[in-house]
C-alpha cells in the first residue's frame, strides 16, 4: 500500500501482496447480504458459516486478486511503486504463482464446503466463486486486462467488492433474487467511483504504458468530479428504491451518510486527488460502507429479499 514501510520478512511479504486492508469491503459485502437475506440469526452455526463466508470473500480470494494483479501489474508498479514486493526483487514469480494458485484453490474449497453447509442443490457459492475469480483473472491478465479501459475496468472492480460479496452472505442464509442482484450492481457503480481514487496514484505508470485510466484520459480534476459523482448519484439512486419500496427510515439515514461523504470530497478530493487520496478514502469510506448496511437491512426487513 501507498507508504507501506519495507519488510524482509517473507510472511510479511507475501501478506503485502494480498493487501489486508483490501479485504475490509467484502467482509463488509457479506455482512450486508446476510442482513439483506432477512434469515441470519446469531446461532453458532450461522455465525460459524459467516465467518468461513468473509475467509472466502476477503483473506483468501481478495488475497487472489491483490496478488495476481501486482503479478501482472510489475511493471507499472516499477515506475509507480517499485518498493513493492514483486517489483523489489524481494518475492520471486515462483513463489507469487504459488501463492495465487494456493489462494485460489482454498477460496473454491471453502466456497464448496459452505454450499455443502447450506443444503443448496445448485453450488451457488461455488459459482460465484468462481465467476468472481474469473473476473479478477480477465480484470489483471493479457489479453482482456479489463483495467486497461477506465469504466469498464472499474466497474468490474465495483461490482467485485460491492455485488459479490452481497450476493454470497445472501445466498448463503436465503436467497439470492433478481431484484436484489440488479439493485446490488447498480449500486456497483458508486463502487466505480471509489475504484477511480485508486487510480490516481498509478497515474505516471498507467500513462506510460497505456493504460486508459479515467485519470489518464480526463485528467485528475476532471476524474476526480467523475469520481464523486458516481459515488453521489448512485448512493442517491438507492435512497428512491428505499422510499419505493416503503422503508422511509432507511432513506433518511442513509441521506445522512452520504452527506459527510459530499463534504470530505470537497475538502480532499476534489482539491488533490494525488495528495489526498488515502486522507479521503479513510474519512468517507466508513459512512458509504453504514450506507450500505442500512440499505441491507432494509432489504431484509422489505419483500424484496423473497424468493421470486
Amino acid at each position: 500500500m501507498k507508504g507501506a514501510s519495507g519488510t524482509t520478512s517473507t510472511w510479511k511479504l507475501h501478506l503485502q501482496l494480498m493487501k489486508p486492508v483490501t479485504w475490509i469491503p467484502l467482509i463488509w459485502g457479506v455482512v450486508c447480504g446476510a442482513a439483506a437475506s432477512g434469515h441470519f440469526h446469531w446461532s453458532p452455526s450461522q455465525v460459524g458459516a459467516s465467518i468461513a463466508c468473509m475467509l472466502m470473500s476477503g483473506p483468501l480470494l481478495a488475497g487472489y486478486t491483490q496478488t495476481i494483479n501486482d503479478y501482472y501489474d510489475r511493471e507499472i508498479d516499477a515506475i509507480n511503486e517499485p518498493y513493492r514486493p514483486i517489483p523489489s526483487g524481494a518475492v520471486s514469480l515462483k513463489a507469487v504463482k504459488i501463492q495465487i494458485w494456493v489462494l485460489l484453490l482454498a477460496g473454491l474449497t471453502v466456497a464448496w464446503g459452505l454450499d455443502l453447509w447450506a443444503g443448496h442443490s445448485t453450488p451457488v457459492l461455488l459459482l460465484l466463486a468462481l465467476g468472481g475469480s474469473l473476473v479478477s483473472y480477465v480484470y489483471s491478465a493479457p489479453p482482456l486486462k479489463l483495467k486497461q479501459n477506465g469504466w469498464l475496468g472499474n466497474y468490474a472492480l465495483g461490482a467485485s467488492y460491492i455485488a459479490l460479496p452481497w450476493w454470497a452472505g445472501q445466498a448463503l442464509f436465503g436467497q439470492l433474487t433478481w431484484t436484489t442482484a440488479l439493485l446490488t450492481l447498480v449500486y456497483s457503480l458508486a463502487g466505480l467511483g471509489i475504484a477511480v481514487v485508486n487510480d490516481f496514484k498509478s497515474v505516471d505508470g498507467d500513462r506510460a504504458l497505456g493504460l486508459q485510466s479515467l485519470p489518464v484520459v480526463f485528467g485528475l480534476e476532471r476524474a476526480s468530479w467523475i469520481s464523486a459523482g458516481m459515488i453521489n448519484i448512485f448512493q442517491l439512486a438507492m435512497v428512491g428504491v428505499l422510499i419505493a419500496i416503503g422503508q422511509h427510515f432507511a432513506a433518511v439515514l442513509l441521506v445522512l451518510l452520504i452527506v459527510p461523504q459530499i463534504t470530505f470530497q470537497d475538502i480532499w478530493l476534489l482539491r488533490d486527488p494525488v495528495a489526498f487520496d488515502v486522507k479521503y478514502q479513510a474519512s468517507a469510506q466508513p459512512f458509504l460502507v453504514l450506507g450500505m448496511l442500512v440499505t441491507a437491512l432494509a432489504i431484509g426487513h422489505s419483500n424484496l429479499a423473497a424468493p421470486m
